[in-house]
């Protein structure tokens, strides 16, 4: 969002007309009710000088406040800046929501960072008003709400599917962020009529995955249906009703998921936004934050389609583009070395290493059979050229591309890499990256497009003006 938001008399404003394009972005709270909200709460609008602002969720729950039972402030949609940003406080949010201070505690987000523990706490705390343990706290309890109110998983379950170590521990976050207890909060959940999402061992975990804005999916789905490797991947389903499934290796075991194409797009009225619906089955199920976080930068979702669209549509060539195509997102990947072995070998290639050094699955499911075989497995089976470089350096470190890996210093070891190109690279930093503003060479791309050059290149590629490959 515009540095102007950073004002808060300018954010009052926000709150005062329910703006749900800034939900997400910052949080306020009431001090005569200790609540806080997102911005959109449809709540009646408090009194300016009792209200404070917060950049995140877990700041406001730090400084005491309850989330409000009424907006659910912490299931917004990820602020867009933390994805876009390349700094040691974009990574470190990222590194967090895919779980990494629960795997590896505070000691091992540094390591990955490159920085001490305490210089990691004070850029954190100084810039969202909470460290990494407040961020990942905020995050366990809202992935425990949504499962507490929306699936009948028993509760000592989603304790651990949630990423706290012990039930008490949970019960007493619960109790702190929601000032209820899970069992009270599962009952009083609102039901209107809908059926209620039940998740069992065999039918997974049913989960509605937000976005601000006007979505796109149908242009996203074409990509992933062209893309689909057989073995890990399938697309089924008429165009507009299609379900995209694949299998995915995650740290403390494997999945299965499942997502819905949801026609047409969100964002008109007073609460912009929408949801694909995902159905998640996993061995452990501790990790369904990580397997959540990646099917949202697959899919794009927490990206800010409002800053991308106002740039993008005052260019005259992209402008009806825009208009024909609003919240056209930048797909990303479930799997980022993965992805860089499939922008380096096609698609055809990569079908024949999931058949040749594929795990099989315990369990397959239908067409799903296998996962995509790890850098190590094909660094020792296929050492030589490009693959076997490649698969080398992202196996031994040499090359990282996680949430939490430094774009410039990840492009620059590729490049050093035999038989990688500038345009594989570029479709690596754009995809596995999630970088917004990446371009290959040898295209004519005004600096205008900036910084949302990677958006640019999907409208002319959803328009047809423009191929990947």
């Amino acid at each position: 969002m515009n540095d102007q938001w950073t004002d808060e008399d300018t954010r009052y404003e926000a709150v005062r007309s329910r703006d749900a394009r800034f939900d997400g972005v910052f949080f306020f709270a009431v001090e005569t009710t200790g609540i806080y909200c997102r911005p959109s709460c449809p709540a009646v609008t408090p009194k300016r000088a009792n209200v404070r602002f917060f950049p995140t969720a877990a700041a406001a729950q730090g400084s005491g406040f309850r989330a409000c039972r009424r907006c659910r402030p912490d299931a917004v949609p990820g602020s867009a800046e933390w994805n876009v940003r390349a700094d040691v406080v974009g990574r470190a949010v990222r590194l967090i929501a895919d779980g990494v201070v629960d795997r590896e505690g505070v000691a091992g987000l540094a390591a990955r960072l490159g920085y001490s523990a305490r210089q990691v706490q004070r850029q954190l705390t100084a810039e969202l008003g909470a460290g990494p343990v407040a961020l990942a706290r905020a995050q366990r309890a809202h992935t425990a709400r949504l499962l507490v109110q929306t699936t009948d998983l028993p509760i000592t379950e989603i304790a651990f599917a949630s990423g706290f170590a012990s039930v008490r521990q949970f019960n007493d976050t619960m109790r702190a962020i929601y000032a209820s207890t899970p069992s009270r909060l599962r009952a009083a959940a609102p039901r209107g009529g809908r059926t209620r999402r039940t998740a069992t061992p065999g039918a997974g975990i049913p989960l509605r995955l937000a976005h601000r804005g006007p979505y796109q999916a149908g242009p996203l789905f074409d990509l992933l249906e062209s893309e689909a490797v057989p073995g890990i991947e399938e697309v089924s389903g008429p165009p507009g009703a299609r379900t995209y499934r694949r299998t995915l290796r995650l740290p403390y075991g494997t999945g299965i998921v499942a997502v819905g194409e949801r026609p047409g797009t969100a964002g008109s009225g007073a609460h912009p936004g929408g949801w694909l619906d995902a159905r998640l089955h996993l061995t452990d199920p501790r990790d369904l934050t990580t397997a959540v976080q990646r099917l949202r930068r697959l899919f794009d979702l927490d990206a800010d389609p409002y800053a991308v669209d106002e740039r993008l549509g005052a260019d005259p060539r992209l402008a009806p583009l825009v208009r024909a195509r609003p919240g056209l997102r930048s797909p990303g990947t479930a799997d980022p070395d993965e992805l860089a072995v499939r922008a380096l070998v096609g698609r055809g290639e990569a079908e024949r290493l999931v058949r040749r050094y594929g795990k099989a699955l315990d369990a397959p499911c239908g067409s799903l059979t296998h996962l995509f075989p790890e850098p190590a497995v094909l660094a020792e089976a296929e050492p030589g050229g490009a693959l076997g470089a490649l698969t080398a350096a992202l196996a031994d470190g040499a090359v990282r591309l996680d949430p939490g890996a430094d774009r410039d210093d990840a492009q620059v070891a590729l490049l050093a890499l035999p038989g990688l190109d500038a345009r594989t690279v570029a479709e690596i930093r754009t995809r596995a990256l999630g970088d917004p503003d990446a371009a290959p060479p040898g295209l004519d791309i005004p600096d205008t497009w900036r910084p949302w050059r990677s958006y640019a290149l999907n409208h002319l590629r959803a328009a047809g003006e423009w191929e990947l490959r």
